[in-house]
């Protein structure tokens, strides 16, 4: 009987995992609000910071929220008070040597129009990237040895600031322009602001009395226009870098080639005349605002559509007529050029959407959200199969959709991880109690809450309000919806693009009488081009919607507008 206690407690004492606790010194900043972000990366190969992804290389992250915490009174993290990922919690760390770095992603307290304070992390220039922010504070990586049997005690000291980022200069053919959303003002109480990267045409100078259509294209936080490039590729640049996604060496230099081949085609003699932009409109919760109107985010539809894009047409000579715009782009940018096509149907005048974010939340990627129960599971009585969330064009998976939502739990609670799953959580749903955005399903268990995929389904799934409202705008929208994605999108974005072509093919009085297209075997970014691989064909949206809708736009502007001036 001894014997066997003995050997019980010896078993107990082997069992237990010890503590590791991380002592944060801050620098004396007064109060600081934000999410502190713990990182272990096995490996230098950089910061930790620049190590925390989906896929499977991803090293480890845990966070906590810092509300009115004083800067002079260190902060200590462990497994009581952080939630992390792909490990939940820091006792489960296996033993091993770690590069250990903090970070704090401060936030800002906003008292918004509704009544509601929230405290949030402001874009500061960079596109809401939390690991780039400037003004955020860090530590510098240190190495340590842990063994989850032995206590450990670590001390970091975030002495290290993200400085602030240079604004682009303004070049013969590229503007940059910023302006005071009096709308968004408004709405968040403080100054709000929306840019744009203008590219102008060729001879805009030298024909003063020519007004010209607007190409808007839509996508994530552009830094300026993007695959632009009016020198050819620097010469002595090495092609030894390989990208894993593409399984190609030197696509650093090919990207470089595109963007100089676009220039010459943009100066050409047969290029459409018009004035391109790209928008910046990184809101509180995302690098952009998807270009709508919503409760958490604001009324940024609006304020891109009757301020911005009305003030560039003014200072640059646009038309400024619905007929006279287009809107086009891929994945964020694809969801979004077809958004406000279908929310502002006398203000844009056709739209190209090549993968674009789940336009039909039947299939919110891989998830219905109105008949599953869970975002996480399959619903099963013996099994608990993970749903996928990124996969590659033969099926291998990198990702669950659960282990990506525990990712951006682990950057920041109340939709606040700064990441895909929480920008579609702020945009689409209404607004909680707490003045947060109501989850669409528990985090942390994955249970889907019906009543804000109620409110999902009349405000934002495209599909359904395509269909619901086709009595009333079908002659606006006839002609101008087109897209494009392939069949094995990374993350399984064609699977609402069918339902989609499904409801919008039966559409009739009129039919709708545009374009769904699918590209074999092709991955996330695919936009229409048969002729290319994925990793041309993504680089060229520019010199391929914009000659196209020049075309469609023969069909869709109203008799008698003007179509030849601008064909200089």
């Amino acid at each position: 009987m001894k014997k066997n206690f003995f050997v019980f407690l010896m078993l107990v004492a082997y069992s237990v995992t010890a503590q590791i606790n991380v002592t944060v010194k801050f620098p004396s900043q007064g109060t600081l609000d934000g999410r502190l972000v713990l990182m272990l990366s096995k490996n230098d190969k950089s910061e930790p910071r620049f190590q925390i992804l989906d896929g499977h290389d991803t090293q480890l992250v845990f966070g906590l929220d810092l509300d009115n915490w004083a800067a002079n009174t260190p902060k200590v993290m462990n497994a009581n008070n952080t939630f992390g990922y792909p490990i939940q919690n820091s006792k489960d760390i296996p033993a091993g040597e770690y590069f250990v770095q903090v970070l704090l992603h401060k936030y800002e307290t906003f008292h918004r129009k509704d009544g509601k304070t929230v405290k949030l992390p402001m874009d500061r220039g960079e596109g809401q990237q939390w690991n780039l922010a400037p003004g955020n504070i860090y530590s510098k990586p240190i190495k340590v040895s842990l063994n989850p049997k032995i206590a450990k005690n670590i001390e970091v000291k975030l002495d290290q600031t993200i400085p602030p980022i240079e604004e682009p200069k303004d070049t013969k053919y590229i503007k940059h322009i910023k302006i005071q959303s009096k709308l968004l003002t408004e709405f968040w109480g403080r100054p709000m602001y929306l840019g744009a990267h203008i590219l102008l045409p060729e001879g805009f100078d030298e024909h003063k009395d020519v007004k010209y259509p607007l190409a808007i294209f839509h996508g994530h936080f552009p830094s300026d226009f993007d695959g632009f490039r009016t020198t050819p590729p620097d010469a002595n640049m090495p092609t030894d870098d390989y990208s894993p996604r593409f399984k190609i060496y030197g696509y650093n230099k090919i990207v470089q080639q595109e963007a100089y081949d676009f220039y010459k085609m943009w100066t050409g003699p047969n290029f459409p005349r018009v004035l391109a932009i790209e928008i910046q409109h990184a809101c509180p919760y995302y690098d952009d605002s998807y270009a709508v109107n919503s409760e958490s985010i604001g009324p940024y539809g609006d304020a891109i559509t009757y301020e911005l894009i009305p003030y560039i047409e003014k200072q640059f000579r646009g038309i400024g007529e619905g007929w006279a715009r287009f809107t086009y782009g891929g994945s964020t940018g694809g969801w979004e050029a077809l958004a406000v096509q279908v929310k502002y149907p006398n203000e844009y005048g056709g739209c190209y959407a090549a993968c674009p974010d789940p336009i039909d939340f039947r299939a919110f990627t891989t998830v219905d959200i109105y008949k599953d129960k869970n975002a996480y599971f399959y619903e099963s009585d013996f099994k608990k199969t993970e749903r996928p969330g990124y996969r590659d064009y033969l099926g291998q998976l990198t990702a669950t959709l659960k282990e990506m939502n525990m990712r951006e739990l682990a950057l920041g609670t109340k939709s606040r991880g700064g990441q895909q799953w929480d920008i579609w959580e702020a945009v689409f749903s209404p607004v909680g109690k707490d003045g947060y955005p109501q989850p669409i399903w528990d985090k942390k268990t994955g249970v889907i809450d019906k009543k804000v995929a109620e409110y999902w389904k009349e405000n934002y799934d495209l599909t359904y309000i395509l269909k619901r409202d086709w009595p009333k705008y079908g002659d606006k929208w006839r002609g101008k919806i087109r897209i494009y994605c392939g069949d094995m999108d990374n993350f399984y974005l064609n699977n609402a693009v069918y339902l989609a072509e499904a409801e919008l093919k039966n559409l009739n009085s009129p039919a709708y009488e545009g374009e769904v297209d699918y590209g074999d075997r092709a991955e996330h970014c695919w936009n229409g081009d048969h002729t290319q691989p994925n990793y041309i064909s993504r680089l060229r949206y520019h010199r391929m919607f914009i000659p196209k809708w020049v075309e469609d736009m023969k069909k869709t502007a109203p008799k008698g507008v003007d179509l030849t001036s601008w064909r200089y």
